[in-house]
């Protein structure tokens, strides 16, 4: 199929659901189709076989924007969609492939081409106002649900990457198909053993000291807050544990600071500042544990499918947001509170047998349910749907 593909998004950026959206891409073009995608005027150039970019133009003095819902996302939005019905009335094409709220206008260009419509569901939008506490408002929350349901009835499938999602697709349309493609490639690459003696010395960190982890952003939804005040009882016990962060924002990371001060845990806590993808094996392997506090959300952190591949302790909340991937074989499993979450790291940093061993299951599922064989074939599903080609066998295991 010749995809005709909206991403409103800076394409490419390292962060959540552009990294998802490439490795969307790299599967399609791998099974044959080719992708004319039209994005935000951000982003870093990227070159794939049977991958054409189209960027909209640029709002005056906007050179980026952040994640999650905004008010200054709107002339973005409209610039992309002027430059999608600009495509679409170019070019030729067999489908329309959206993402994140592209579905609104995306819906209505596959109808204007009388083709089908594939929505690509990384979040509930309606969802997305509390998780980064951007709005209460009852009226915009309601009208995210309307346009949601709009699109959902109106895609022939639609792409899920949690089966919390999945619920949410049967529960406005059951005649829809939703296929479940968790974000593993896009999470990144397992680490290189020996490759965190390095990060070590770069970081001044002692060979032995106890390294707990945090990788990703630094949104309300992830937790910090949570992570802060557990590192202040770990500290009670092993004063010679240190928390190391990659990520963050430079504003962002000033707040942490702030924050850790606070916690009395400054001087334990190191801010490594926003890392490019290929560091952050190494950050891996450097670590001892490794965390995931979020205490708000369904989602299932991209982090967490790489955390699995790095054979290392996983210590996360007892949410959905984790244990629709995580179980207590595969990490330690904590309540939401700072106790909780404390006892969960002093006790993988006072077994290193036993988070050895649940570092190994954890490599184990990441190397099977959560292979790049399984992802390929699942966005295989996905087309043989937007095609028309699926069996009613094939859409009942699927959907």
């Amino acid at each position: 199929m010749r995809i005709l593909m909206i991403a409103p998004e800076p394409f490419f950026e390292p962060r959540g659901t552009p990294f998802s959206e490439f490795h969307r891409i790299r599967a399609l073009v791998e099974l044959g189709h080719t992708v004319d995608l039209v994005t935000y005027p951000f982003g870093r150039d990227v070159s794939l076989p049977g991958l054409r970019v189209f960027r909209s133009a640029r709002p005056p003095f906007m050179n980026g924007i952040g994640i999650g819902p905004s008010w200054r996302k709107l002339p973005l939005d409209l610039l992309v969609f002027c430059s999608t019905l600009h495509r679409a009335l170019s070019g030729r094409y067999d489908a329309v492939h959206s993402h994140e709220e592209g579905s609104w206008w995306g819906v209505l260009v596959a109808a204007l081409l009388d083709v089908p419509h594939l929505y690509d569901m990384h979040s509930s939008l309606p969802q997305q106002l509390t998780n980064f506490a951007y709005s209460r408002s009852r009226v915009l929350t309601a009208l995210f649900r309307s346009l949601e349901r709009f699109v959902i009835r109106r895609s022939r499938v639609v792409i899920v990457i949690c089966p919390q999602l999945e619920d949410v697709v049967r529960g406005i349309d059951r005649a829809v198909p939703s296929v479940l493609i968790e974000n593993a490639p896009g999470s990144g690459d397992a680490p290189v053993a020996g490759s965190g003696a390095a990060v070590r010395g770069a970081l001044g960190l002692d060979p032995q000291a106890p390294l707990v982890l945090y990788t990703g952003t630094f949104e309300t939804y992830q937790g910090l807050d949570l992570l802060f005040a557990s590192m202040r009882h770990v500290l009670t016990e092993r004063p010679d544990a240190r928390l190391v962060l990659a990520g963050g924002r430079a504003d962002q990371i000033e707040a942490a600071r702030e924050q850790a001060e606070r916690e009395g845990i400054a001087k334990a806590t190191i801010f490594a500042g926003q890392r490019p993808a290929e560091e952050i094996p190494a950050f891996l392997d450097a670590a001892d544990v490794l965390v995931s506090p979020r205490s708000l959300g369904t989602n299932t952190p991209l982090k967490i499918y790489q955390y699995l591949r790095s054979g290392r302790a996983i210590v996360a909340t007892r949410l959905l947001t984790h244990t629709q991937v995580l179980n207590d074989d595969v990490a330690i499993l904590t309540e939401a509170t700072a106790e909780g979450f404390a006892r969960g790291i002093v006790a993988a940093l006072a077994d290193p047998d036993h988070a050895r061993a649940i570092g190994g299951r954890a490599r184990q599922l990441a190397d099977t349910k959560y292979s790049y064989d399984t992802y390929l074939s699942r966005t295989r599903q996905a087309c043989a749907h937007l095609s028309g080609e699926a069996t009613p066998q094939m859409a009942g295991g699927v959907a």
